[in-house]
C-alpha cells in the first residue's frame, strides 16, 4: 500500500530542543540534591516517560509539591526557549515543503500547547501540516497508542497508508502500538539507541527523505 500520510513527533524530529528540556530538567534536580545525567534523561524521558522523582524519594515530596515543582520546570524551559536560537532540524524544512505537496501530515508531540507554540510561532513549519496535537488533546500521552491513533484518525487514513518520524523510545513505542510503521531520525541524545521494532533508523535529514520517498512507490 503507498504512502499517503505522514506523523512526525515535534522535538528532536522538527526542532532542536531537546538539549533545552534536558537543561530544564538538570536545573530542577540540581536544586534537589541530584545531578541528572543525559543518560537518565534518556531512561526516564526519551524512553519511559515516567520522570526521575524516584530520585528524590528520600525528600518525600507530596504529589502537589511535585506537581509545583513540575510546573516550576515547565516555566523554566519556557525562558530557555526564548533565549535560545531555536531552529529547525537540520534539512528538515526542504523535505516537508517537498512532500507536503503529495502527502497528508501532521504533528503529534507530547509537548504541552503553550511550549509548542513558543517554538513554532516564528518558524513557518507548522503551515506544511493539517493540523497539530499536542498534549492537552489526549488522556494518555506517547508511549500509550492514543495520539497515534487520534493522529491517524484526524488523517482519515488506514495504518497501512501512514508513517511515523519519532526521534525516542516511547515515541517509537507509541507508533508500535498504534500498528503503525516507525522510522526513527537518530540525534546526539539518541545516538546510542538501536531503536529495535523500529521500520527504519536513519541519522540525517537526507536518509530519511529517501525512506519516505521510497515508501510512496
Amino acid at each position: 500500500m503507498a504512502l499517503a500520510g505522514v506523523l512526525w513527533d515535534n522535538d528532536g524530529v522538527l526542532v532542536d530542543t531537546e538539549r533545552l528540556f534536558y537543561q530544564a530538567n538538570r536545573e530542577l534536580f540540581l536544586r534537589l540534591g541530584v545531578d541528572l545525567s543525559e543518560q537518565q534523561f534518556f531512561d526516564w524521558y526519551l524512553a519511559d516517560n515516567c520522570g526521575a522523582w524516584h530520585l528524590v524519594t528520600s525528600l518525600q515530596l507530596t504529589n502537589e509539591k511535585i506537581e509545583q515543582l513540575r510546573a516550576e520546570r515547565n516555566v523554566r524551559y519556557a525562558q530557555l526557549l526564548a533565549g535560545a536560537d531555536v531552529r529547525p532540524v537540520a534539512g528538515v524544512e526542504a523535505v516537508l515543503a517537498d512532500l507536503s505537496s503529495r502527502l497528508a501530515m501532521g504533528v503529534v508531540t507530547s509537548s504541552n500547547g503553550d511550549h509548542f507554540r513558543q517554538i513554532h510561532d516564528k518558524l513557518g513549519l507548522l503551515r506544511h501540516f493539517r493540523f497539530a496535537l499536542t498534549s492537552e488533546h489526549y488522556l494518555d500521552s506517547k508511549p500509550a497508542p492514543e495520539p497515534y491513533l487520534l493522529g491517524l484518525e484526524r488523517l482519515g487514513l488506514a495504518a497501512g497508508q501512514c508513517v511515523v518520524v519519532e526521534d525516542s523510545p516511547r515515541g517509537l513505542q507509541a507508533a508500535m502500538a498504534a500498528g503503525l510503521r516507525c522510522i526513527v531520525l537518530r540525534h546526539p541524545l539518541t545516538r546510542h539507541y538501536n531503536f529495535p521494532g523500529a521500520w527504519k533508523v536513519v541519522d540525517h535529514m537526507g536518509e530519511l527523505h529517501e525512506e519516505l520517498t521510497a515508501l510512496e512507490h
